[in-house]
């Protein structure tokens, strides 16, 4: 790194990164060019990288006077503003940018990002709007559509983990650990139902399944199949039925048929002759 270079170039202290693009190139507006970005919120409270960061912006106004890019006295746009203010479109900064300075730094090409161990991070989930960091910035001059002086993100060094911003949840967070909740008596999908069928409908894609059959009441019969034997209730006679042949048996002997006996005519006490059914001693 030249002596100029080292003038505008920046490490900061502990900062929280926000609106995180570090691992894919992103544009904020349609037809700019998708760069690697973030967000650096930098605590007002943090005097001395503000500092360096004056002196760095300072260099890159003096190298923009070398290039006939504005005059000494001039005052290009810079990319820092405050959070407690509003956004250049007049729109106010987030809760999370209140008591801090705000600028967003961006590169073309890919940074690298490490731990405080100096390890490569290369799972995109451990970097994210919320961490807290240490950026390495470079502050440049530019003069094209606009004449300015622009952030050039560096190398990100993890510091720790911090709250989500933007709505990101951790699974923990989501689901707390606790297991699946389970179907209460009464409840779809608890006792003594069948889960999806609390209202006499089948789960979509399912077939409906046979009724349950009660404590002492028969089973109900299908549509098309014969009626099954009653079912003996608790405290009743069971149905006669004939003695079933036990296996070893003499099968049981049908009692002999007796020929039918004539019936006796009957006789008139009074005539001494057969009664013919009408009246005595005629």
């Amino acid at each position: 790194m030249t002596q100029q270079n080292q003038a505008t170039s920046v490490t900061t202290d502990r900062v929280r990164l926000s609106f995180v693009h570090l691992f894919q190139p992103y544009a904020s507006q349609p037809g700019d060019e998708p760069k690697y970005s973030t967000t650096i919120l930098i605590p007002k409270s943090d005097v001395a990288t503000m500092q360096r960061i004056q002196a760095a912006t300072h260099a890159a106004h003096q190298k923009g006077v070398a290039k006939g890019y504005w005059t000494a006295n001039s005052q290009p746009n810079v990319p820092i503003h405050d959070g407690d203010g509003v956004r250049p479109n007049g729109e106010p900064f987030g809760q999370e940018c209140k008591g801090h300075w705000v600028l967003t730094a961006g590169s073309k090409q890919q940074q690298a990002i490490v731990d405080i161990n100096m390890n490569p991070i290369l799972n995109q989930s451990e970097i994210y709007s919320g961490v807290y960091a240490r950026v390495n910035i470079n502050f440049y001059e530019y003069s094209n559509r606009k004449k300015g002086i622009g952030a050039g993100l560096g190398p990100v060094q993890k510091l720790s983990d911090g709250e989500p911003l933007g709505g990101r949840v951790s699974a923990e967070q989501a689901f707390g650990g606790s297991p699946a909740p389970q179907g209460g008596y009464g409840q779809p999908g608890g006792f003594g139902q069948v889960p999806g069928q609390a209202f006499g409908q089948p789960s979509y894609g399912q077939a409906p399944t046979a009724p349950q059959q009660g404590f002492g009441q028969a089973p109900a019969q299908q549509y098309g199949q014969p009626a099954t034997a009653p079912q003996q209730g608790f405290g009743q006679q069971p149905p006669a039925y004939p003695p079933q042949q036990g296996y070893g048996q003499q099968p049981m002997q049908q009692p002999p048929a007796y020929p039918p006996q004539q019936a006796q005519p009957q006789v008139d006490p009074i005539t001494g002759k057969p009664f013919n059914g009408n009246v005595y001693g005629i």
